[in-house]
């Protein structure tokens, strides 16, 4: 008995994230689904978002996770805005920031309180389409000629660079003759959701990060 009490505080240890939004947030809503069954082993401990309409933030509250609504003033500074978003963030204590259709580019002020534990997805392969509008570029450069596929990409957010960091994982979505960009951006949503969760799962699998227990 005394045993499993002892192994009990690792077996319910949950890894902790906090996710930023800007969005429709249905990429939060894949991470969210995954702690609930437990097909990840974490919990949401905070939703932040730039924009008050985000509706990433209901599904937070649905959820019964913290929604924190914090836009950048027009008169702030971005690097003071940021170091600010730090410590809030800090406050929760995450294993991982997870950047889920995020519209703004961090900057150090940000990423230096997180080394290593900032990750983005990005509806582009690895060195295309970087920053905004990436799949209507992409199915435009379709139309013209320039390429047949795209694809999806996660990425450690080191720098200040667009999509740029290392590469976690990325996986090809063929373009058919067939698709419109509203097809194109469905499929293109369904690898990013299961994309997601499996980088989110072997960088917490691998981190092995287990609480401190008291009097062991």
């Amino acid at each position: 008995m005394d045993d499993m009490e002892k192994k009990s505080p690792e077996l319910t240890y949950h890894a902790r994230l906090v996710v930023l939004v800007s969005g429709n947030g249905s990429n939060l809503q894949a991470i969210l689904d995954a702690c609930a069954s437990d097909n990840l082993n974490a919990r949401v401990q905070a939703v932040f978002s730039n924009r008050e309409a985000a509706f990433g933030l209901e599904r937070a509250r649905l959820a019964g996770a913290p929604a924190v609504c914090l836009p950048k003033p027009k008169e702030q500074d971005r690097r003071a805005y940021d170091a600010y978003l730090a410590q809030q963030v800090a406050s929760y204590k995450p294993d991982l920031v997870v950047l889920a259709g995020w519209m703004r580019v961090l900057s150090s002020e940000f990423l230096i309180c997180f080394p290593n534990r900032v990750v983005n997805l990005h509806p582009a392969l690895p060195g295309t389409f970087p920053g905004t509008h990436a799949i209507e570029r992409a199915y435009q450069a379709y139309k013209d000629g320039q390429i047949t596929e795209t694809g999806v990409m996660v990425h450690l957010v080191p720098d200040e660079g667009v999509d740029s960091g290392p590469v976690l994982a990325s996986e090809v979505v063929p373009i058919y003759p067939q698709d419109s960009l509203e097809s194109l951006e469905t499929r293109i949503h369904t690898v990013e959701h299961r994309l997601l969760i499996e980088v989110i799962r072997k960088l917490l699998d691998a981190s092995s990060q287990k609480p401190e227990v008291s009097g062991q």
